[in-house]
Parts: C-alpha cells; sequence; structure tokens
C-alpha cells in the first residue's frame, strides 16, 4: 500500500515537471514564429512629462553610477522629474545629496526623497513618490541599472500613441557577466527569459510581468488598479497581474536593453532567488483566483498559471530527489512510463541556447557555460523550495531583503551578505544523493546519472558558500 502510494506521488511529481517543461517547448515555438517582429517607433508631436524613479536602499557604490546614467537621458528637461526615493541608513543618502546638487547645477529636476521609515520597503518607497507627482509616465529604474540616453525616446512614443498600453518593458542585458561563473550562468538564465520567454508571452497575448526594473508605466494605469502593494515580496508581478486583469495592455520591446549588475555572491544570489520564489508563490495565492475568473481566453489562463506557479518545480524536484532512493530500493520504479519525459525536458536548455544564439556572436562559446546553469539551476532548489512553502503558508508581511550590489567594489565588502546556514541542508542532500547514485548502480543504473547530477549540484552550491565564508573570514568580516 505504501509502496503504491509513494510510487504514485513519485509520477504525479514527474508528470507535472514534465507539464510545465511542455510550456517551455510551446514558448519556444511561439518565439520562433514572431523572432523576427519589429515595432516601429512611433512620432511624438509633444513629449509628455516623465518621472524617473529610483527606489535606493543602502548604495553607496553604485547610486553615482546610476544618477550619471539617469542624467545622461536625451529628453526635453522641462518634461523630465528624477525622483531619488532613498530609504538609505547608512552614507549613501549623503552621497545621493551631494551628486544631485551636481545634476541640478546642470539643470536636471532631481528630488531627493527621504521617508521617516521603510514601511512597505520598495513598493511603499514606490507609492510613496507616486503620490508627491503628477507626471504622466513613471521609469522605474533599480540601483545597479544603466539606461542608455535614448531610453525615453525608444520607450515613451509607444505609450503615447496607444492609450490602452499600461506598461512597455525593455530586456535588462549585463554589467558583470565575466566576473565569476555564477554571474555567467545568471547571464544564460536571464537572457532564456527576456530572449525567449517574454517576446514570445507578449507576442502570443499571454500575459507578461514587469521585471521589477527597466520598464516605463503610465501612471493612471498604477492608480487606477489599486497602486503599488507590499502584500507580497514581488510587488511587481503582482501589479503586472493587476492591470492586465483590469483591461491593460503590455508591450515588450526586446531590443531596447538597459544593463544592470549581477550577483556575484552565492549568498546574495541565493537570497534573490528566494525572495522571488516566495513573493510569486505569494502572487500565485493571491492571483489565480482573480485570473481564473476574468474575461481571458482558456489559453491566457493556462498559461498565466503556468506563469505565477514558475517556482513549483523545485519542491517537486526535491520531491523527487527524496523518493528516488526508497523506491530503487523497493523496486517502486520498475515499469514507470518516464522515457518519453526526458524528451520534454529538452525545452528549458532549447530556450537558454536560442536565447545566447539570438544575441551573441559568440554564442557557440558562451553556451559552454551551460553546465554551470544546470547546477545553479539543481543546487538552488532546496533554497527556492524552502522558499515557495513559505510563501504558500505564510499571509504574514515579509522584509524585503535587497540585493547587495557591489559596483567596482570587492563583493567582500560591507554589503557582502554573511553565511546562509541552508549550506548545511545542501551539504546533507548532496550526501544524500550520492548514496543514492550508489545504490542505483545495483538497482537501477538508468538513475545513476540523475542521482550523481543532484549530488554534485548541491554539493558546489554548498563548497562554494562555504568557501564565500572563508574569504570573508579572511577578509575580517565575520
Amino acid at each position: 500500500m505504501l509502496l503504491s502510494l509513494l510510487s504514485s506521488v513519485y509520477l504525479i511529481c514527474a508528470l507535472l515537471l514534465a507539464l510545465y517543461a511542455s510550456g517551455s517547448i510551446l514558448l519556444l515555438l511561439i518565439y520562433w514564429w514572431h523572432r523576427h517582429d519589429v515595432h516601429p517607433i512611433p512620432h511624438v508631436d509633444s513629449w509628455p512629462t516623465v518621472a524617473v524613479q529610483l527606489p535606493i536602499y543602502n548604495e553607496r557604490y553604485v547610486i553615482e553610477r546610476l544618477l550619471d546614467s539617469v542624467g545622461r537621458l536625451d529628453y526635453p528637461r522641462d518634461k523630465l522629474l528624477i525622483q531619488v526615493l532613498d530609504d538609505s541608513t547608512d552614507d549613501t543618502s549623503d552621497v545621493v545629496a551631494k551628486h544631485i546638487a551636481l545634476l541640478q547645477k546642470e539643470g536636471l529636476n532631481v528630488q531627493h526623497v527621504r521617508r521617516a521609515n521603510r514601511e512597505g520597503y520598495k513598493a511603499g518607497a514606490l507609492a510613496w513618490g507616486l503620490s508627491q507627482i503628477e507626471s504622466k509616465f513613471i521609469v522605474v529604474l533599480d540601483a545597479d541599472f544603466m539606461p542608455a540616453p535614448d531610453f525615453l525616446r525608444r520607450t515613451i512614443p509607444h505609450l503615447v500613441a496607444d492609450e490602452e498600453l499600461g506598461m512597455v518593458q525593455t530586456r535588462w542585458g549585463h554589467l558583470n557577466s565575466y566576473d565569476n561563473l555564477l554571474t555567467l550562468g545568471q547571464t544564460l538564465a536571464l537572457d532564456g527569459h527576456f530572449v525567449v520567454e517574454q517576446t514570445a508571452r507578449n507576442r502570443a497575448g499571454w500575459l507578461i510581468n514587469f521585471n521589477g526594473s527597466g520598464g516605463v508605466w503610465r501612471a493612471a494605469c498604477i492608480r487606477q488598479v489599486g497602486g503599488w502593494r507590499d502584500t507580497t515580496l514581488t510587488e511587481d508581478l503582482d501589479l503586472s497581474y493587476r492591470a492586465q486583469l483590469a483591461g491593460w495592455h503590455f508591450l515588450y520591446l526586446p531590443d531596447v536593453v538597459v544593463p544592470a549588475e549581477l550577483p556575484p555572491q552565492i549568498s546574495a544570489y541565493k537570497q534573490q532567488q528566494a525572495r522571488w520564489a516566495k513573493g510569486s508563490t505569494q502572487t500565485l495565492v493571491q492571483i489565480i483566483g482573480p485570473v481564473w475568473r476574468a474575461n481571458l481566453t482558456l489559453g491566457q489562463r493556462i498559461m498565466a498559471t503556468m506563469h505565477l506557479c514558475q517556482y513549483i518545480p523545485h519542491p517537486l524536484m526535491i520531491m523527487l530527489l527524496f523518493l528516488t532512493p526508497p523506491l530503487m530500493v523497493a523496486r517502486g520504479l520498475q515499469g514507470m512510463p518516464l522515457g518519453p519525459l526526458g524528451l520534454i525536458g529538452l525545452g528549458p536548455p532549447l530556450i537558454y541556447i536560442i536565447s545566447q544564439r539570438a544575441l551573441y556572436a559568440d554564442w557557440r562559446q558562451r553556451i559552454l557555460a551551460f553546465p554551470v546553469l544546470l547546477v545553479l539551476g539543481t543546487g538552488i532548489a532546496w533554497n527556492n523550495t524552502v522558499a515557495v512553502v513559505e510563501g504558500l503558508i505564510s499571509n504574514q508581511h515579509s522584509e524585503f531583503q535587497r540585493t547587495p550590489k557591489f559596483g567596482k567594489n570587492s563583493q567582500r565588502s560591507g554589503y557582502a551578505l554573511r553565511f546562509d546556514p541552508t549550506t548545511w541542508v545542501e551539504l546533507l542532500l548532496s550526501i544524500y544523493a550520492l548514496g543514492g547514485a550508489l545504490m542505483a548502480m545495483e538497482f537501477n543504473p538508468a538513475y545513476v546519472a540523475y542521482m550523481a547530477l543532484y549530488s554534485y549540484a548541491f554539493g558546489v552550491i554548498a563548497v562554494w558558500s562555504l568557501r564565500d565564508r572563508w574569504l570573508m573570514r579572511h577578509s575580517g568580516q565575520k
């Protein structure tokens, strides 16, 4: 009875993972069909008012770079407002004040907005800033982004030409892809999302998300759907879905690129992923009902559900990892029809390969880093599983822990995150998977590579964390 139950759970988890992977194949097909689509920049007779909101918190290493790049935006200065939403508790505020004075001497309208507390975190800062201005369009840029001078001239015209367009999202580029293997792996992951997934969803008429930075909003859209909310850790995803469910349209422009900094420290990357995983799951809980009650097509509802469930595969992966060794010993995996599922699993890797081919002349060399991405995607599973579970069961407002940015400074600077205790769990999972691989040699050789991958991935993530801890200790930090 127990064996039958565990085998059924195993099969269900495998089928759900296959279903998610099949969605990747569909996205690939849609992308390939629309990959050459272009959106000409509409003519603008009169440029509207624009506010560039810069929500920051303790960003001493990158804030001057951000302010300089925003100061170079090619846009009528009488129509442009730069709003620095500064919740910092360190000397970042002093750096901001000095730099703003220089920009103001150049004729830029720059506001330094300080709040009494960090209530609502990033969502609260954006909401507070929006209440202070009357600009027609709102640009949101995180501290590590660097927009090109023509950013506004390539995005604003689309919003001017279409009154039903609520938001324009641009593609994230990368300032530090070659810092280390971690940043190189993240480059592949983000390129896959921005080149294939966002393009396919948008061109197919499915719901997409504002990515939290590098986007331009119509202020009326934000206000009409209730503004920014801090009920999830992904206020960007929450607002995106509320706006599209209210009837607003979005546009994704993959040819407009805003470079940003990738986390070079494994603890920072894990914290960022946990925030995204928990926030996305919180949004799933809150939004899935309205999605299925909304006036959407069946395809829109299904793809929106898969989009909102984007971090659910990690708990499924952990479940399969735990179940594989005991089921092998009990011969519970014999005869399971899992072979065809492997073919479906080719979808996600193809997304990353095709995105590299679309962006870079040296794409063949870049995809050699795919094993790094494979390790990250597998080794981060426990970290994200914990976050997903918290998102499912917690209705409490959570602290927004921003991802530290280092600029050209060492990642062992004062912003470096301390040791992540989940490292010990990842070490145990690595050992467990290694034991599973050894068992597979005797009971089911087909699973040797599968279990070995888990062992290697969790081991690499754990060793990476321990290495960062050692470096911090020997640089005077604890």
